[in-house]
C-alpha cells in the first residue's frame, strides 16, 4: 500500500538564510513529532544566497527550540517549486505579492505566518462555538490529515475578517540579515509564537 503523499508546506523570505529557514526547520521537527512522514516543510528566497547556510544567529535559534540547522542550502523560488505545494507561508506581505507573481494560482492557499496563525486561532475558536459536529459537516467520519490541511485554506477564508491585523506590521517578520542580536531576538518574538500556534493547531486537530 502507497504512503498518503505528505502536505507540502513553503515557507519564504528574502535571501532564505534568516527567517523562512527558522520557520522551515521548526515547522517539520514539530511536525515530525505530530504526523511522521506526513508533513513535508521546505523554504526558499525571492532573492536567495544559493547554497548559503542558515545564519549563525538564525541557527542558534532552531537549535534552542529543538530544530536542526544541518543539510541547510538556501534555493531560490522558482515557479517549479510553487507547482506542487498545498501552503505558502511568507515572512512579510511583499514576499507574499512576489510568490502570487510567480503563480497567481496560489492566490488562496498563500499567507504571511503570522496572518495564517492568527486564522487558525480564529477557526478553532469559531468550531469551539459552534461545536464538533460544525467541523466536518456534511462528513460521516472525520477527514485524513491530506484532506484535512489541503482543506484548510478554504476553511480559513471564512474567517480572513475575524483574524485582520490591528496593525498590518503585525503580518511581518523583521528582516534581521546584517543586522543586531537584538534584531534577531525581535525576529524570534514575531516569528516563534507563529510557529508555537501553528503545531498546536496540528496536534490538537491532525488525525494520526
Amino acid at each position: 500500500m502507497e504512503s498518503p503523499t505528505p502536505v507540502r508546506i513553503l515557507t519564504v523570505c528574502t535571501g532564505n538564510i534568516c527567517r523562512s529557514p527558522v520557520a522551515e526547520r521548526l515547522l517539520q521537527a514539530g511536525l515530525d513529532q505530530v504526523l511522521p512522514g506526513g508533513f513535508e516543510v521546505r523554504s526558499a528566497g525571492t532573492r536567495a544566497m544559493v547554497g548559503s547556510p542558515i545564519q549563525p544567529l538564525s541557527a542558534d535559534i532552531v537549535n534552542m527550540y529543538g530544530g536542526t540547522d544541518k543539510g541547510f542550502a538556501a534555493r531560490q523560488l522558482t515557479p517549479k517549486i510553487l507547482r506542487d505545494t498545498d501552503i505558502v507561508l511568507t515572512m512579510t506581505s511583499k514576499h507574499r505579492g512576489e510568490v502570487l507573481q510567480l503563480d497567481a494560482s496560489l492566490l488562496k492557499r498563500t499567507f504571511t505566518i503570522r496572518e495564517f496563525a492568527r486564522m487558525l486561532e480564529a477557526l478553532e475558536e469559531r468550531d469551539a462555538a459552534a461545536g464538533e459536529a460544525s467541523r466536518n459537516e456534511g462528513n460521516n467520519k472525520a477527514p485524513d490529515a491530506g484532506t484535512l490541511w489541503r482543506g484548510l485554506p478554504a476553511r480559513l477564508a471564512s474567517v480572513r475578517h475575524l483574524a485582520l491585523a490591528a496593525d498590518s506590521a503585525d503580518n511581518e517578520v523583521i528582516d534581521p540579515y546584517k543586522r543586531g542580536p537584538e534584531v534577531y531576538r525581535q525576529m524570534e518574538d514575531e516569528l516563534a509564537p507563529a510557529i508555537l500556534t501553528i503545531l498546536r493547531y496540528a496536534r490538537l486537530n491532525t488525525p494520526t
